[in-house]
């Protein structure tokens, strides 16, 4: 009998939706359907927008709110068109939502993801499972990265430690030893995509490098790769989560203005290389046992990025895809069965990854 959920994700990069049908009835999950709607020009201005506000404007966050949650819909009823399967049919949606904050260490510490699961649930007519890091962080967590139980479940292999690195906007790596009985560990390096699509975007007005090819035409500037690499964050321990709130266009001019008379292209290079330490450095100092690297998100389909990986890390990579799942769908398919832990009420999260006190069921339920 089958086990259908629908996995929904919108990272860091603000790229686009990705949507996966998944049937967990077998050991291996099944993907049976998966789609990416691009996010309009205009929702991601308003978001980039929001992320990088001090104040808050309730009717700017209520439009996202509504619109993220629209956004999910259409993409839902896409894939249920595409796959001929009836909503009926679904258990559960997992809603990662659009994370516009993100401060677990704060005052108040916190996350903010938005998509109005009661819209999802409601013009859909199927359960969706939403706002996941909240209780993480409520068990003094970090809330992120949440997808380490995910990884263990799919990747983890009885003849090779293993780092899953996921390169998003940010990037995140989880630490596998081959004895299960070790602690998964995995946290936030630093910025994955974030800072070379912002500098990409500002002079050619596209939203990514593809295949790095601008950074390959550059050189690495020395002096300003030490200045950003000086950063407190690629130094502090795990457990820690990063996101816009640090990595961003001001973190970014506040370093250029520091140095000039740098090329265009030399500084998307420095940025690639930026990504590539501070992925390897943190390999090597908190997952020195690792024999395989396993990469998926956006980033996978960089080739400079990952030449440059490669250059100072010297340890096979392998993509995801040469284990069963696809880059682009890593994510997604994690959020479909972290709704399905949460309708089983078991606990997902990985307290030795977030620094929670204790595990416990992630999200809340939307019922149909």
């Amino acid at each position: 009998m089958q086990k259908l959920y629908i996995g929904l994700m919108s990272g860091t990069s603000l790229d686009g939706l990705d949507a996966v049908l998944v049937d967990f009835a077998k050991t291996t999950p099944q993907l049976l359907g998966q789609l990416s709607l691009s996010m309009p020009d205009d929702l991601r201005n308003k978001l980039l927008a929001t992320c990088n506000a001090s104040d808050i404007n309730y009717s700017d966050f209520a439009y996202l709110d509504v619109e993220i949650a629209r956004l999910s819909v259409s993409a839902i009823q896409e894939l249920l068109a595409q796959t001929k399967i009836n909503a009926l049919d679904i258990t559960a949606v997992g809603s990662h939502g659009q994370t516009i904050y993100h401060n677990p260490l704060g005052n108040h510490p916190t996350t903010l993801q938005i998509g109005d699961p009661n819209i999802i649930s409601e013009l859909t007519n199927i359960t969706t499972v939403a706002d996941f890091r909240r209780r993480d962080i409520a068990a003094q967590g970090q809330g992120a990265p949440l997808v380490p139980a995910f990884h263990q479940s799919i990747f983890h292999s009885s003849n090779e430690h293993r780092a899953i690195l996921n390169i998003g906007g940010i990037a995140n790596i989880t630490a596998l030893s081959r004895d299960p009985k070790e602690a998964i560990t995995g946290f936030d390096t630093g910025p994955g995509n974030v800072l070379m699509d912002y500098w990409h975007y500002r002079h050619h007005s596209s939203r990514y490098d593809k295949d790095g090819a601008w950074a390959a035409s550059g050189s690495i500037n020395p002096e300003l790769l030490e200045i950003m690499l000086n950063e407190p964050y690629f130094s502090a321990q795990p457990p820690k989560s990063t996101g816009r709130e640090k990595f961003n266009m001001d973190w970014l001019n506040q370093r250029l203005q520091q140095t000039s008379n740098i090329d265009d292209a030399d500084i998307q290079a420095t940025l690639c290389e930026l990504t590539a330490i501070s992925i390897t450095e943190a390999i090597k100092s908190w997952a020195a046992a690792t024999e395989k690297v396993i990469v998926c998100g956006g980033g996978a389909y960089n080739t400079q990025l990952i030449s440059r990986i490669n250059n100072n890390l010297d340890i096979p990579i392998e993509s995801s895809a040469k284990h069963g799942i696809a880059p682009d769908w890593v994510e997604a398919i994690a959020f479909a069965w972290l709704a399905k832990q949460t309708i089983e009420k078991t606990a997902s999260n990985v307290p030795s990854v977030t620094g929670a006190t204790h595990p416990v069921i992630l999200g809340g339920i939307f019922h149909r």
